[in-house]
């Protein structure tokens, strides 16, 4: 018997959330771990845990199906679109969805989209905490670097941000900017979490580097670090930073 394929439904209507639940009840090894009514309730969901698939309408109030599946976290769950609007699949695809499915969305077409998602997870390997061991779990004192002039030592205060581009993740430090074949997932758990915070889909950013937060429209930030970089922080990610700090909740932390 298969791993039941854990799905949020996410879309503002009640009745296509509905729809979509009665459709996913009648498919086998399928399970409804949540619903959400907008983009920052899918970014909660998918932050808390067990979400295997998103079934993503495009329109909702405040983010965008499109701009919530671009703030979903590196490794996270596979975006099926479910939208009455065609315009947006090339978009969508260049995204990375899965699939893109039309309303009124019929049960063997959803079957269908669902099975691509499923072919594309990795099998979940049922572990006791305890086999891993928690040295492994524990930040490096110094992360190791692999470049073609041998591995470089890195210690995790020298780091000031790490970003993904064109699929390749650089680490930018003191000593310099070095190409890593870690993910940032990968870093985010080798290096201290008091100090590194995943802002963006593509950065993980040193707080302790940062020198000036600049607003952007889109209710983010520009983080300034001490040697002239510059990284973008999601709406997402600004408001948390906004907690943290301890600052005053701006226009777009409001409903």
């Amino acid at each position: 018997m298969r791993e039941p394929l854990r799905v949020l439904i996410a879309d503002d209507e009640l009745l296509a959330r509905k729809r979509l639940s009665r459709l996913l009840a009648a498919l086998p090894d399928v399970s409804v771990c949540g619903e959400a009514v907008d983009g920052d309730s899918v970014l909660a969901a998918v932050r808390a845990g067990g979400v295997d698939v998103v079934l993503l309408d495009i329109h909702m109030p405040g983010l965008s199906g499109l701009d919530a599946m671009a703030l979903l976290p590196e490794g996270g769950p596979h975006v099926i679109f479910c939208t009455a609007h065609a315009e947006h699949a090339v978009n969508a695809f260049e995204h990375g969805a899965v699939d893109y499915v039309l309303k009124p969305v019929e049960a063997a077409r959803l079957q269908k989209a669902l099975e691509r998602a499923r072919a594309r997870l990795p099998a979940r390997v049922k572990a006791p905490t305890a086999t891993v061991p928690a040295a492994e779990k524990q930040p490096l004192a110094r992360l190791p670097i692999p470049t073609r002039q041998g591995l470089v030592l890195v210690s995790p205060d020298a780091i000031s941000h790490a970003s993904l581009e064109d699929e390749l993740v650089t680490v930018f430090t003191a000593q310099g900017d070095f190409l890593t074949d870690f993910t940032l997932n990968e870093l985010a758990d080798k290096l201290p979490p008091e100090h590194f915070h995943r802002v963006h889909r593509r950065a993980l950013l040193n707080l302790s580097h940062v020198t000036r937060l600049e607003p952007l429209e889109t209710g983010g930030y520009l983080a300034r670090t001490a040697r002239g970089h510059a990284v973008e922080v999601s709406r997402q990610s600004a408001r948390e930073l906004r907690r943290m700090l301890g600052l005053r909740k701006g226009a777009e932390d409001e409903g």
